[in-house]
This record gives structure tokens, sequence and C-alpha cells, in this order.
């Protein structure tokens, strides 16, 4: 593809450029048709009420139209969404995405009684129910809702507590009103000397430049206007913070993260985990920094320098061919039928590959059971990032394409391992790149990117894992969360995790106010244990032989058939114990040495 400087039109793009969305419904109106039909078996949802826990046959009966029900809704809703995203401008498209959205709505509003019913039947009929053959593979969805019958109140506080769900929204509501609309950053200096807007978009781009001054003035400017706001932000955190602690007391959880880890079964030692094996290897972190001072020429280091490139950008080019053959070299380890099924797939029409007018930005893959693992890419390939994501999106394609091999019921994974599975592969391709780079310039700059991914991702979110922790204790032993006290948390973390030798800028205490993970908690911990997770793995695949691959691609199978942690201990990792977190510190460590020995920087 060439590069133009207007992009084209939708109608413009050649289909080979495209994804095949047939192989989901022919056309509009074939979707029309298959929304109509979903939409007529909403009445049929009443036909089961009061009937779950007469007969195992009455409760699969339930449980199967459910199923079919959800299904149908999956690819009317991947069609209807991918439409929207390849064009947003695309008027058709947006009204069958809102269409879609207000039968889901009313499909779970329908539905909505199964869970109770199942979890009202006395536990003597249940076993009863559970000990049927007829329940067949439904037993383990069963257990599962059951899990959740101690956390799960009367009829009536149920009903309270869901007509709650709109408030319980608003502090994430009003942090993004502020953060996307209301917050006006002021004006700075570009690279080219302009006075352009600062927005929430450009912040790090501006960080990311060679010029210091321009670095240090979008960094004071930017948390000046978090500073003049500071005491409404903290308030409604501090709402979040309360929404959490309510819900978890209410429903008989020990804690906010308590609550926040059973959906996963996951027990807080893989939390604590986490945070103390980090803790024990930020001298290695410490390392670095000095690395980083040393390479940027810097009396000291602040954090509006670390976002700056360690190695000026190496000139490569992939064609869309060319990305995908790399990509598919990396992956040999994983044996012919994954690479096969992937060159078909990414060579094929699985992908929407260059930016058009109107198209979402980004990248994304979107696996359904009964169609393609899609993937949105903006692909430029002058990138050598883009060739990094459409590995990553790959992954979780590959992901989805494997994990059909469940019955529908459990193909679905866990938001807990979909990161495994595509970092997995950014892994291997940086593995096979850096093994094939023929000069030190383009080595050094896929080590540096390595460290930087590894620092932003299991390093930088540990810290913030630990400070959702600690805000969340303090507000569960029923103590305030003021500006000041979140600061004070803040800063201690900062000076933690920088090492004594960082200047920590006392706006950078701010910075606690501003990611919007945090008002929606709990999230960010996983991000550095499926990194962990995907490092372990490929080195075990990578060092390993048959059993290892197979155990990894059965991991990919697994879908949700099991809880996550049991899927990755078959697969080769524990992440209840401390070794997969310090493995992937001490990786690296490694890297460390071997950028500062590249660099004579020693």
């Amino acid at each position: 593809m060439s590069e133009p400087n207007v992009l084209p039109l939708r109608s413009e793009v050649p289909a080979a450029d495209t994804w095949d969305l047939t192989q989901l419904f022919p056309d509009a109106a074939a979707w029309d048709r298959a929304f109509a039909e979903a939409e007529g078996l909403l009445p049929k949802f009443a036909e089961f009420r009061g009937t779950l826990g007469t007969s195992a046959a009455a409760l699969v009966a339930c449980l199967e139209f459910d199923e079919a029900f959800d299904r149908r809704c999956d690819a009317l809703g991947a069609y209807a969404y991918l439409r929207a995203a390849e064009d947003q401008g695309n008027d058709l498209a947006q009204r069958m995405l809102g269409r879609f959205r207000n039968l889901a709505t009313r499909g779970a509003g329908e539905a909505s009684y199964i869970r109770p019913e199942i979890m009202a039947v006395p536990p003597a009929a249940m076993e009863r129910l559970l000990a049927d053959p007829a329940i067949g593979h439904y037993r383990l969805v069963i257990e599962r809702i059951l899990r959740y019958r101690p956390h799960t109140l009367g009829d009536k506080e149920e009903q309270l507590l869901a007509m709650q769900g709109e408030m319980a929204s608003v502090s994430n509501q009003v942090f993004r009103q502020l953060l996307d609309v209301d917050l006006k950053f002021g004006e700075v200096t570009d690279d080219a000397g302009r006075r352009i807007e600062l927005t929430n978009s450009n912040f790090i781009v501006l960080l990311r430049s060679r010029k210091r001054e321009v670095r240090r003035e979008a960094f004071e400017t930017y948390y000046r206007e978090f500073d003049a706001h500071r005491h409404t932000l903290a308030a409604t955190y501090q709402g979040a913070l309360q929404r959490d602690a309510y819900q978890a007391r209410v429903r008989g959880y020990g804690g906010s993260l308590d609550q926040a880890l059973f959906a996963d079964d996951v027990p807080r030692a893989v939390y604590e985990n986490l945070i103390a094996t980090v803790r024990e290897h930020l001298p290695l972190v410490h390392r670095y920094y000095r690395l980083r001072q040393r390479l940027l020429g810097l009396s000291d280091l602040h954090h509006y320098d670390t976002y700056v490139p360690l190695v000026d950008s190496v000139a490569t080019r992939h064609t869309w061919d060319e990305a995908v053959e790399t990509i598919c070299e990396a992956l040999r380890p994983l044996g012919t039928e994954y690479v096969d099924t992937l060159r078909q797939g990414l060579a094929g029409r699985w992908c929407d590959r260059y930016p058009n007018q109107g198209k979402q930005s980004g990248a994304f893959s979107y696996g359904t059971y009964d169609g393609p693992p899609y993937i949105l890419m903006n692909f430029h390939p002058t990138e050598l990032n883009d060739v990094f994501t459409l590995a990553h999106e790959a992954g979780h394609s590959m992901h989805s394409w494997y994990s059909r091999r469940q019955p529908y019921t459990y193909h679905s994974y866990a938001i807990f391992v979909a990161e495994v599975a595509s970092t997995f592969n950014e892994r291997m391709l940086n593995h096979h790149l850096i093994g094939r780079a023929d000069d030190d310039r383009l080595r050094q700059l896929l080590i540096s990117n390595e460290l930087d991914d590894i620092r932003a991702t299991i390093v930088r979110q540990t810290m913030f894992a630990e400070f959702e922790m600690r805000t969340h204790e303090l507000v569960d032993r029923g103590e305030p969360a003021t500006v000041d006290v979140l600061r004070g948390i803040y800063r201690e973390l900062l000076e933690a995790y920088f090492g004594p030798e960082f200047a920590i800028d006392d706006a950078l205490s701010l910075e606690c106010l501003r990611i919007p993970h945090f008002y929606r908690a709990f999230y960010v911990y996983k991000y550095a244990t499926g990194l962990s997770a995907a490092i372990a793995l490929s080195e075990r695949v990578l060092g390993g032989g048959k059993k290892e691959l197979d155990d990894y691609l059965g991991f990919l199978s697994g879908g949700c058939s099991k809880m996550p942690l049991e899927l990755l201990k078959d697969a080769g990792v524990d992440m209840t114990r401390p070794e997969p977190i310090a493995a992937a510190m001490q990786r690296f460590g490694e890297q460390v040495r071997t950028l500062e020995r590249l660099t004579g920087s020693v």
C-alpha cells in the first residue's frame, strides 16, 4: 500500500485489504432477518421461569435456550460492531449497532431471573440435580453460579442493589467528564517551536520529544491543571473507593480486593506475591534509570525523561506480506498448524489492514464462535511498532481460534489470561528479530523497547496495583482518603519504585488522581501477571520440546473450561508462586546489562 497524504474513502479500499464479514452474514439484509429471529425469541425466556429446580431436564432446557440466544447475539453484535468500526460515519452500521445493544439489554433483562433462581434451589435439591447425568457439561456452569451463593442477598436486597447500578458508576463518569471535557491544559511549545494546545492525546507524544524543555513544559503545564482541581478529583476517587468498600461489605466479602479477585478464583497471594517480588527486584529498575540518565546525557532524571526513546528510530520497512511472513517465522516454534492457520488468516481476509477515512483508530481482535477471529489494524509499513501490534492482535485471534475447540459454553476466555497469548507473541517476535538483527543500533532499539515494555507493563502496573490495594484497605478500615493522604501514599510508592537517585517532582504525586483504571479498580495487576506469564511461557516453549508446546497449545484451547490459574498451571506456569514474576524481572536485569554492554555504558 502506498501512503497517501489523504486517506481513502471506505468505498475506495480494495476488498483484498479488508476483512470478509460475509462469513458472519452475507449482507445487511441477512443481518436484519437474523435480528428479527433473535428478537422473536425474547418472550420464550418466560416459559422457563419457576421451573429450574424441578428437574435436571428443565434446568438444561433453560440453559440451552439461553446459550443459543447468546450465540445468535454474538454474531449479530460482531457484525454490527465491525461494520461500525471500519467506517464510523456509516449511518446504517451505527443504527445496526444501536439496535443490537437494545436487543442485548432486553435479552439480559428477560434472562435476569436465571442466576437467582438457580441459587434459590435448596442445597440438598441442587446436589440431586447435579448428580443427574442429564446435566452434562452444564455442571461447571451451575457450580460457578453457586460459588456466589454466600455473597448473594435476598430478592428485595438484590433488587435494591441493582437499582443502584447507575449511581455506582457516577465516580467514573465524573472523572471521565473532568478528564475528557472540563480540564483545559492551555498551550505549550512543540518540537517545531509552535504554540499548540496541550491535550490528553498529545501529552505522551510531547514527553517523547528529544528536546528536554518541550518535555518539561508539557509535564508542568499538564499537572498544573490537575493541581487546580485536586480536591474535586480526590473527592471523586474517594467516592469510587467508598462504593467498592460498600459493595464488598454488603455482599460479605473480606474487603474490596477479595471481592475483585473472587470471579477468577484468584487468591490474595497472587496479588501480594506480585507486589513483593517486584519490590525485591527494584534495584534492577533503579539500575535501568541510571543507564537511561547516562544515555540521555542528563545530570538528573525526572519522570518527563522516561518516555523519550533511548535509541533514535532505526529505519525499517515491512509491507503487509513481509510483516506477516516475519511474524510467522517468529512463531514457527508453535508448530505447523498454528503457523499455517495464522498465515492463511493474515494473508487472507481476517484483517482490515490500512487506515481509511472514518475508521476506528488503534487495533483490536474480535473473535466469535461462529466466525473468523477478525483483526482491525491501521498498518503503516514504516512503523516497526505496527508489526509488533499485528503480532499482538494475532495472539488474541489465535487464542480465539483454538478456544473454539471447547463447547460454546466454555469458549470465551477470561480477561486474566487474555493478555498472555498476545504478549507471548510479542516476546517471540522480539526474540526472533534480535536474533537476526545485523547491526547494533537495531539490536539496541529492540532491547530498549523490551525494557520499556516490562517497565511499563510489570513495574509501573504493579506500583499502581499497590496503590489500589493500600487506598482500598484505608477506606475498608473506615479512614478518609483525603487529597493529602492519597498524595502521601503515592509519594512513598514513587520513591520506592523510582529509587533514591530519581528526581521526583512534587507534581508527580498528582498522577494518582489521573489514572482512569483507579476509578474502576483492581484491573491493572492483570497486565503485570499477564506479561510475566507470557515471558515464562515463551522461554519455556523456546527452550523445550513437544511437551512444552503441547502444554501451551492446550492453554490456548482451554477457553474458560477451567479457572485462569488452573489453565496457566497446566501450561507450565504457576502464578500463585513468585517464580514467574522473579523470572520476568531477572530477564529485565539481563537486558539492562546487555544494553549497557552494547552502548559502552557499563
